[in-house]
């Protein structure tokens, strides 16, 4: 359906807005959504191939939805032995040289134009039944190969009583597979660039950028609707001398296990960051969570910290808005606020956590200015 010079403009319009899209799910909804409207269809569906698991993954259902499809589903997935077209056919057509061409199937269980299987019996049943029980007259399927290998799958669907895809749709559905393969590499090439942008090589955590991006926006929502913001500020102990015993590559290794403690803590706070800010610096911010869970996960990282292996534990400062200490008005009061507190924590040599509000020296040491050229505090802002 339609002339040559719509179907250009069609893959035009498919390229460009999936080099437009920001974020994976954005690419996939502009995948989805393009393939169907460029092929007249009334759904579309982009699909990963899991391997390890064995399982085509639906990453986003376009278009006109039956009943229970989501639009971005969960834990919408079908076994690969069930549509073994993608692991068995597309194998053997690329082992003979061939390309890996779309094909249609059809509700009344005939294989359509270029389907993998020729005659009354259908190469795959499932589909068949799938499209039926939706009640979808037909489909293309257009397999999806990203650097050298099956990636996954583009579906496209119209509605019984409309025109079965032809041949020629076939082929296109091939050549839009080749473009979202195209919008996907971009996406993931992007995905890994900011991936780097913010994480932390050695530990894999989150950096002091995500840090800043993040506690802003808590701090925002914090003074909107008095959403708990805490912020726990660690600092490991003993990482100079263990570089200068053992070595840097033995260092690294000490901060790469107290990032694996770090992660595992962090995740007993719902949706908490968990970040190394720099050198032995390190920090977990949660929004939500009250004040006395987020000092109790910080006492359990403490208890972790001081068995880990060639480490002297660690100084653990906490802030909370969920405690008094006054308003906090922008991310770097908080920092501040929790800056002192670790200090208080390495300069006490204290096992646990020293929390800002419960601590009365707290406020006084992040308000006050240093008392000499040479008093060696760190503390971020330089007001309250």
């Amino acid at each position: 359906m339609g002339g040559d010079d719509e179907r250009l403009r069609a893959v035009v319009s498919l390229a460009q807005t999936m080099a437009a899209a920001y974020t994976p799910r954005d690419s996939w909804r502009a995948a989805a959504l393009g393939a169907c409207e460029a092929l007249s269809g009334s759904f579309a569906a982009l699909s990963v191939w899991e391997r390890d698991r064995g399982r085509l993954r639906v990453l986003v259902n376009a278009g006109q939805r039956a009943e229970g499809e989501e639009e971005f589903p969960e834990e919408e997935a079908y076994p690969v032995h069930e549509f073994p077209e993608i692991t068995e056919f597309l194998h053997e057509r690329w082992a003979g040289g061939g390309e890996p061409d779309a094909w249609v199937e059809t509700a009344d269980g005939l294989a359509g134009a270029g389907g993998p299987a020729r005659g009354a019996r259908p190469y795959c049943h499932q589909r068949v039944a799938a499209l039926r029980r939706r009640g979808r007259g037909c489909c293309v399927v257009a397999p999806i190969v990203l650097h050298g290998r099956a990636w996954g799958e583009l579906y496209v669907a119209r509605p019984a009583g409309q025109p079965v895809f032809d041949r020629a749709d076939a082929d296109f559905a091939t050549v839009l597979a080749a473009v979202v393969a195209s919008g996907i590499a971009q996406t993931e090439r992007l995905e890994e660039v900011r991936k780097l942008a913010f994480t932390d090589p050695l530990t894999g955590l989150a950096n002091r950028r995500a840090v800043d991006i993040q506690l802003d926006e808590a701090v925002e929502r914090h003074r909107v609707d008095d959403t708990v913001v805490s912020l726990v500020v660690c600092d490991l102990n003993g990482l100079k001398a263990v570089n200068d015993t053992h070595g840097h590559a033995v260092g690294d290794r000490l901060l790469e296990r107290f990032g694996s403690v770090l992660s595992l803590c962090g995740a007993m706070l719902p949706e908490a960051l968990a970040a190394r800010l720099g050198g032995d610096e390190f920090c977990l911010l949660a929004a939500g969570p009250p004040a006395d869970a987020v000092v109790g996960v910080a006492t359990e990282l403490c208890d972790r910290a001081a068995v880990i292996e060639l480490g002297d534990g660690v100084a653990c400062g906490v802030a909370s808005t969920g405690d008094p200490i006054g308003p906090v008005r922008s991310a770097r009061r908080l920092f501040r606020l929790a800056d002192a507190a670790q200090y208080r924590a390495k300069a006490a040599r204290s096992k646990g956590p020293v929390v800002a509000g419960r601590d009365g020296e707290v406020i006084r040491l992040a308000d006050s200015p240093p008392k000499s050229a040479h008093d060696r505090r760190r503390l971020r802002g330089n007001r309250p």
